[in-house]
């Protein structure tokens, strides 16, 4: 059966960490459905369903590359991606990039990266219990703790980062009289990543963007343009992202006693327990970046006709009730279908592991050093962020 005209889909839903109820009514009665999005010409496919999720994601009739040039759909006023990331590649363009890139997340990397966040997060909470109770866990931990991660792992200068995650910032800002302010940050960015890379290509050192710059797959490289891009990609999404994520995380299990005293109880559970909190956590507002149909297909009885904008949802794929039992329960020892929380497929988050790494060793050091902790005020006095495309609380006071 064909759906019914495109709905108009803001999706600025950001009460707290409820799931967003537009979303939820399209994955329920229309979860192959045409929508209408704040930005960009013309209508989308949105799906919404586990399985078709996961077709268009790994399927070849499905392009990232084809949406270049197009005023796609979308969130914010101006397109976050580069033309040139690998976001916007399919393969084998994008397997030969991933190749490589995926030897700078190599296990030697990995365990130098989580030497370094430990540092950070011992650095951060000892000035938070210097303060002394009650503190603000955002201030604290959850703001500083992924920019001086990925900063250190890529090796920024300190008087550098507080303006590139500015830029940063600018960029992932959903509202309309953004855009010359997002095109100027991205502009920035791309000039600064292109001077340090270039540094680096000359002048390797033990930090990531070395590591990507001089990484060999038989005789490929990346070329200058990749390496500015991909570093670009790595600060953007390797901080804010996982900001976002630690605040989300500590709200959810602080307002969660008999979650977190299951923790606190056995810390072993820890990586099980930071998979189902992605999963379950609603992250972000929407959709990401769309692909295009390169022909006729058909999922879930709808037809989708080659040339379609086609997005898809990581949160409603997430709350599939053919997938997960229980969708809707937050379970620490659930085990199961991976969730898709860094994607899927060909574009699959290459930075995941940092990103659960910085989970693991911020929440794990967190509830070790204060066991008592709590919120300092009731949940429903938190505030969240009502402008960006992601969902976090502005500010989390705790109390020990």
């Amino acid at each position: 059966m064909e759906p019914v005209a495109a709905r108009n889909c803001p999706f600025d839903y950001a009460e707290a960490l409820e799931f967003d109820p537009t979303l939820r009514l399209l994955m329920t009665e229309e979860p192959v459905s045409r929508i209408r999005l704040p930005h960009g010409e013309g209508d989308a496919w949105l799906v919404t369903g586990y399985d078709d999720v996961r077709t268009v994601t790994t399927d070849r009739r499905f392009s990232r590359r084809a949406v270049v040039g197009r005023d796609f759909p979308r969130m914010t006023p101006e397109p976050i991606v580069q033309d040139e990331a690998i976001n916007v590649m399919d393969p084998p363009a994008s397997s030969r990039l991933r190749s490589l890139i995926s030897k700078g997340f190599a296990p030697r990397h990995m365990e130098r990266m989580r030497v370094r966040t430990q540092h950070v997060v011992d650095e951060l909470l000892d000035r938070m219990a210097e303060r002394g109770s009650p503190a603000d866990l955002v201030e604290h931990l959850a703001d500083p703790l992924p920019l001086a991660t990925i900063c250190e792992v890529l090796d920024i200068p300190e008087a550098d980062r507080a303006r590139l995650r500015s830029h940063a910032r600018t960029m992932m800002d959903t509202g309309v009289g953004n855009r010359d302010n997002a095109v100027r940050a991205k502009a920035d960015l791309r000039a600064y990543f292109q001077t340090l890379t270039r540094h680096r290509r000359e002048n390797p050192g033990d930090d990531l963007i070395s590591a990507l710059a001089t990484a060999r797959d038989g005789d490929e490289l990346l070329d200058d343009q990749e390496l500015t891009v991909m570093a670009m990609v790595l600060l953007i999404t390797g901080q804010d992202t996982t900001t976002y994520q630690i605040g989300n995380i500590a709200y959810t299990l602080l307002t969660r006693p008999e979650e977190l005293a299951m923790l606190r109880a056995d810390p072993g559970m820890l990586p099980q327990a930071i998979e189902e909190l992605l999963r379950f956590i609603p992250f972000r507002k929407g959709v990401g970046i769309p692909r295009v149909a390169l022909e006729d297909v058909t999922l879930s009885g709808v037809t989708i006709k080659a040339g379609d904008i086609v997005h898809v949802s990581y949160l409603t794929a997430n709350r599939d009730g053919r997938k997960f039992d229980r969708p809707d329960e937050l379970d620490l020892k659930r085990s199961g279908p991976s969730h898709m929380t860094f994607g899927w497929g060909g574009h699959h988050c290459l930075g995941a592991p940092l990103a659960t790494t910085e989970l693991q060793v911020a929440m794990g050091t967190l509830l070790e050093r204060f066991p008592d902790l709590e919120l300092a005020k009731p949940a429903e006095e938190v505030r969240w962020n009502k402008t960006s495309i992601w969902r976090y609380p502005l500010a989390l006071p705790v109390t020990w």
